[in-house]
């Protein structure tokens, strides 16, 4: 009877996470290189109690180097650049520790995260043993040397996040 219980929990569990919602919105504001904000369509559910119109969203599947990390502000300016004040959708799956929505995000039917990760602003967020959803955007912008990856040099943030800190 209790295995029965804890797989009927971890089945809700896991279709409450791999629920998503796709939404549509104008971006206001970008925070960095895989970070905006989105104010929903009027029409569009609220998704937060209270009803806030906009949504702190993180890009899904990539990590874009830290504002004040080398490549940082050229990584923002490029989101800006690309996004900033255009209609996108979004579909969102999670809600990470920092309480920002986890989308993948759509201009014109483009992925943003493949497009930033393909352009060398960012790279192909790692999990576990998985090279990522864009590692192939990726080894592209790295042999053409694109972006960040013309800099040998260049640190992934989650390595300078453990050297530095975050960002203040």
């Amino acid at each position: 009877m209790r295995t029965l219980i804890f797989q009927s929990l971890f089945l809700s569990l896991l279709a409450f996470a791999t629920h998503s919602a796709a939404l549509n919105g104008t971006v206001t504001r970008v925070a960095d290189g895989d970070t905006l904000w989105v104010r929903l369509e009027p029409s569009e559910p609220r998704p937060h109690p209270g009803g806030r119109r906009a949504l702190k969203v993180r890009l899904q599947g990539i990590d874009a180097p830290e504002r004040c990390q080398a490549w940082g502000p050229r990584a923002k300016a490029a989101l800006e650049g690309r996004v900033l004040h255009r209609k996108v959708r979004l579909t969102s799956s999670a809600t990470d520790e920092y309480h920002r929505s986890i989308a993948t995000l759509e201009l014109d039917g483009e992925d943003i995260s493949a497009w930033m990760v393909g352009q060398g602003h960012a790279w192909s967020a790692r999990f576990h043993r998985s090279a990522g959803a864009y590692a192939a955007h990726e080894r592209a912008a790295r042999n053409a040397r694109r972006g960040l990856f013309a800099d040998a040099g260049a640190v992934e943030p989650r390595l300078f996040r453990k050297v530095h800190g975050p960002c203040r």
